[in-house]
């Protein structure tokens, strides 16, 4: 097991990947006149018939080897045939002075990664896994927005960061990139279609985006910029009773910045809190229990499973803050996801607060960057969590308490805002009156 502080991020760690190819079989381009499947020895292919093409076979045979292929010592049985295929090609196929080895590295990395079906294990090639993760650091040049991949491959917008080139330019949650700089993008990694997309400050980048509920494709070009990251704001004023506070995601500061904005707004006459995730991708796992512990006397705020079946326990772990006394209100929608889904899991079980919105994305997986010996690296799910109740977020997401939605995303945001105020204020009072006697 990773100790925490390095499993609440990406992790480099060396390792090395066996090569995948496609299993194949050398065949004599005619059957013998017995009609046998079989033959002992290769034979040479007759003279073409009239109209018939040497190059399609009636009866392919096989066409044993001289001596038998023999995997070399530490191969895994698991791998022997693909071994065999290998040598195989490289010994005895037509263009074999022409095979690259980092093309069939790749391809069979590829192969692997995708009959595997998960969305978010992805290999990263040499060139791209320089990216380093800028945004925990709080700033990066780039367009601005938090992006994930799909099933399907496809790379969608989770959420643009507020007031970035991206936001500016048009760019929604929900939005699916197909192309960058006229490239087609399907089938590259997550981190590989983020590497065509950052960029210094002052160049720009064509996207080719379909926006959600449309059908025809839009060319949006996008002047990259320095993103500054601000993970808290409040969208209140001073005095008012509520106060609004946005998460936009969860950075190593985000807790403490949380803690000082709560605070305050308190110090200011606000009586209730309304804790807005929406299109919130998540964030750092550390952050996130720290969030939560801001709210929670103590319990767990999530436990994790990984693929051996080891539970990890991640429990409160702060204790101060006025945050564990006053009504709370949570919105979320269908774009937070991951550490989102976290903190809005452990309120509910908790019932520290009332969620209201709509379904959560789903995405409860912990993941690692392990580096790997061609210099590029290998983004992997390494376990899942789940609430502290036993909720399973990953695939299912998290329902609400109170749920809001519309056709429309901005007449949904518009709602759901007015109900959560109206959940909350209702909290307030009842607290009052019951402070008071009534």
């Amino acid at each position: 097991m990773l100790p925490t502080p390095l499993r609440s991020r990406y992790v480099l760690i060396g390792a090395t990947l066996a090569i995948v190819l496609l299993a194949a079989c050398r065949v004599s381009p005619e059957a013998d006149s017995s009609g046998s499947s079989l033959q002992s020895e290769p034979q040479a292919p007759p003279p073409a018939a009239q109209g018939q093409a040497l190059d399609v076979p009636e009866a392919p045979q096989i066409v044993p080897l001289d001596e038998p292929l023999e995997a070399p010592a530490g191969v895994p049985e698991e791998l022997a045939t693909v071994w065999e295929v290998w040598k195989l090609l490289t010994s005895e196929h037509v263009d074999r002075s022409n095979l690259e080895p980092e093309v069939f590295t790749e391809a069979a990395i590829r192969g692997m990664l995708q009959a595997l079906g998960d969305p978010h294990t992805n290999y990263v090639r040499p060139e791209a896994f320089s990216i380093e993760n800028e945004d925990l650091l709080g700033r990066f040049e780039g367009i601005g927005a938090n992006v994930s991949m799909r099933a399907d491959g496809r790379l969608i917008i989770v959420a643009p960061i507020e007031g970035s080139p991206a936001d500016q330019a048009g760019i929604r949650p929900g939005d699916v990139i197909l192309e960058v700089d006229d490239e087609d993008i399907l089938g590259l990694s997550l981190l590989e279609a983020v590497n065509k997309i950052r960029g210094p400050r002052g160049t720009k980048v064509k996207l080719l985006v379909v926006h959600v509920s449309e059908i025809d494709p839009v060319i949006i070009v996008v002047e990259r910029g320095v993103i500054p990251l601000e993970s808290v704001l409040l969208r209140s004023e001073p005095g008012d009773r509520l106060a609004h506070i946005r998460l936009t995601n969860f950075f190593a500061d985000t807790a403490d910045k949380l803690s000082k904005t709560i605070n305050e707004a308190a110090e200011d006459g606000a009586e209730g809190i309304l804790i807005d995730v929406r299109d919130n991708p998540g964030g750092l796992l550390s952050s996130v229990v720290d969030v939560t512990s801001l709210f929670v006397d103590d319990g767990l705020v999530l436990y994790e499973v990984d693929g051996e079946g080891r539970r990890t326990n991640w429990e409160v772990r702060r204790k101060d803050g006025v945050a564990r006394e006053i009504p709370v209100v949570i919105l979320a929608n269908e774009f937070s996801a991951s550490a989102s889904e976290i903190l809005v899991g452990a309120l509910q079980d908790h019932d520290r607060a009332t969620f209201v919105g709509a379904q959560t994305f789903g995405k409860g997986s912990v993941n690692i960057l392990r580096g790997l010996g061609n210099g590029g690296g290998l983004f992997l799910t390494f376990a899942h969590w789940f609430t502290p109740s036993g909720r399973l977020i990953q695939g299912n997401g998290l329902a609400p308490d109170i749920e809001v939605v519309a056709r429309d995303a901005r007449e949904a945001d518009t709602m759901q805002l007015e109900k959560a105020r109206e959940v909350l204020l209702a909290e307030v009072n009842a607290l009052a009156a019951k402070g008071t006697g009534l």
